[in-house]
């Protein structure tokens, strides 16, 4: 499994993770930052596969994907 963290300060919700992640991980927050930006969440990230396609696309560099302690058991 892995742990998808955005961060809400540096994204300006450009949605590019939206429409390049293939397992519909993301959505559009209600909020705001404190930069004015609607910023992007994680959804659900127990369907991340880890291609890392939207650590790729982000601009703002505001996305992590880690590799938690359960997968490394299985």
């Amino acid at each position: 499994m892995f742990k998808v963290i955005v961060n809400k300060e540096k994204c300006k919700g450009c949605k590019l993770c939206i429409e390049n992640c293939p397992k519909g991980v993301f959505k559009v927050s209600k909020s705001f930052n404190k930069m004015g930006y609607h910023y992007i969440e994680v959804e659900d990230d127990t369907k991340c596969n880890g291609c890392k396609r939207c650590v790729i696309v982000c601009p703002d560099v505001a996305i992590e994907i880690f590799l938690t302690e359960d997968s490394e058991k299985t």
